[in-house]
């Protein structure tokens, strides 16, 4: 057994409290101390991955650079740490029970009957251990997803009460993440949740050795008492998570708490040094401090769900902040968009985004939307989906190609700009088989892309089924409409810009997924400067 140390984030009461947000500010404290740390988090969702999940039912897909469909909460991990995640970092049961099957096929278990104990569970601890085993970290975090109760959850509690066996008390604990409601016709804070929420963890074999309560009210000192009392825990180890402005403020409200020095102290682990977060600082001063305000249209087709867009919205965050702007995000639905309210709609927006996403629904008031921007000269930025609709707006409305589509939405079209991957066509699986991870990217000189990354050479990561097609390179690019990045092994325009224009820029990749506190992506705050120059 390696000797790195392992800590455990369920959660109790209701999902949605923020599991993988205090797991990130945890993270982030350590490593402010010198400590290598990384996270994992391990779904309970019978999906091998999120790639196949609506954004609606899910948020958005987060992809790693090795190429995993994960968690949205993987993007969290990358922001807070600003450190790449990778496959090992997601966990599903589908991809557990996936395993275990293929084994069974193979004969590996000679001939036992297969259950979920030992051989799942056998098959979570494993992916438990395998980022400890690396020895490149002192402590591994590992999110729990679901709420603690629930039947899916139940082979990774035990697998954690089995963990906790193996390793000892000293190389393991457990956080566990309650809600304390607050009753508006008694005006009281509530214990009650908490206390069956842990007694339910104990009855599955584990103590909890830290609660994080989440609160819209500072908890009391008598209800903190009262908390670690009923709850087996130490004064100490109740830890108050109350609501705040921005979630870049978490670290610093845990390390007012003081979870990360009672983690090291349960853990018999010594700081390597003082708690550095002056760069964290830096960002939130700029971030609640802007000089300036602008507003950034954001058009997609699931933005009544926020975390469908999450990496964008955070991307933005970053790159306001680097530019001491205050990013107002207006969501408008692409359905709703046409000719006759597009003016309208967009007429007080200092800058367009517009968004990726899949299918046929709401395609034309994207291309609406386009080319409002293009002609008014307002800030644009096509990521993927929206890059593939910048090419069919200007085919249409510059070239004259007025049948120009992508056989995503037409599949019979007469003039296919967007056409379907060579290494895609056979592919008949709709899981994992996108053209995924990080991909290599030439840049043209002179263009606004160049200009915001400074090297002649990128790597981004992508997610897609659908490039433009090179057959149309000489009818649709021209000394306005350009190429201004390829894949240098594959020809795969990457990025489109119209030179006649502050800022119009589509990239077939997703950007959003390398942006981070301490490096906000290159061509975030280039999008933001040209759209605060627009104002």
């Amino acid at each position: 057994m390696s000797k790195t140390k392992y800590i455990f984030v369920t959660g109790g009461v209701t999902s949605s409290l923020g599991k993988g947000i205090i797991a990130a500010s945890l993270a982030k404290l350590l490593q402010a101390q010198d400590i290598k740390v990384t996270i994992q988090k391990f779904d309970p969702y019978i999906n091998v991955d999120p790639g196949t999940l609506n954004p609606y039912e899910h948020g958005e897909c987060f992809v790693t650079n090795d190429g995993a469909e994960t968690d949205l909460d993987l993007g969290h991990y990358e922001r807070f740490l600003n450190v790449n995640t990778s496959q090992a970092n997601n966990v599903t049961t589908g991809r557990v029970y996936q395993s275990v099957i293929e084994k069974e096929r193979k004969g590996e278990f000679l001939g036992k009957t297969v259950q979920v104990i030992p051989h799942i569970t056998n098959e979570i601890k494993e992916r438990m251990c395998l980022l400890g085993e690396s020895g490149n970290y002192d402590i591994v975090i590992t999110e729990i997803g679901g709420t603690v109760g629930d039947i899916e959850s139940l082979p990774y509690i035990e697998s954690v009460r089995q963990m906790i066996w193996d390793l000892g008390r000293e190389n393991a604990l457990v956080i566990h993440l309650t809600l304390i409601p607050f009753l508006a016709a008694t005006g009281e804070l509530k214990t009650k949740p908490t206390q069956h929420s842990v007694k339910t963890l104990m009855e599955s074999g584990i103590s909890a050795d830290i609660i994080v309560c989440r609160t819209e009210h500072e908890l009391t000192e008598d209800l903190r008492e009262k908390l670690a009392l009923f709850c087996n825990v130490k004064r100490e180890a109740v830890i108050q998570s109350i609501d705040v402005d921005t979630i870049y403020d978490v670290p610093l409200k845990m390390s007012e708490e003081g979870l990360n020095r009672v983690v090291l102290e349960k853990l018999n682990l010594k700081p390597k040094q003082a708690l550095n977060l002056d760069n964290w600082n830096v960002f939130l001063t700029r971030f609640k401090n802007p000089k300036y305000k602008i507003k950034i249209g954001l058009v997609g087709k699931y933005v009544e769900l926020q975390d469908s867009y999450k990496s964008i919205l955070e991307s933005l965050i970053h790159a306001g902040a680097e530019n001491e702007t205050e990013v107002q995000v207006i969501s408008l639905h692409s359905e709703h968009l046409n000719n006759e309210n597009v003016q309208e709609s967009l007429k007080f927006i200092n800058g367009l985004i517009v968004a990726p996403g899949f299918g046929e629904r709401g395609i034309e008031g994207k291309i609406t939307a386009i080319k409002y921007a293009r002609e008014n000269k307002i800030p644009f930025f096509g990521i993927c989906l929206g890059m593939q609709m910048a090419v069919i707006e200007y085919a249409r409305n510059q070239v004259g190609l007025f049948d120009a589509n992508s056989t995503e939405m037409s599949p019979n079209c007469k003039i296919p700009v967007i056409d379907l991957m060579e290494s895609q066509k056979k592919i008949i699986k709709k899981g994992g088989t996108m053209r995924l991870g990080a991909w290599d990217c030439d840049l043209t000189e002179n263009t606004h892309a160049a200009e915001a990354y400074s090297m002649k050479s990128i790597s981004e990561r992508h997610r897609h089924r659908y490039e433009f097609n090179n057959d149309y390179l000489d009818k649709i690019f021209d000394e306005n409409f350009i190429v201004a990045g390829t894949n240098p092994d594959t020809g795969l325009v990457e990025i489109i810009e119209y030179k006649n224009h502050p800022w119009f820029v589509g990239v077939q990749f997703h950007p959003e997924y390398k942006s981070t506190v301490s490096t906000p992506h290159p061509l975030f705050k280039s999008f933001v400067k040209a759209s605060l120059a627009k104002k």
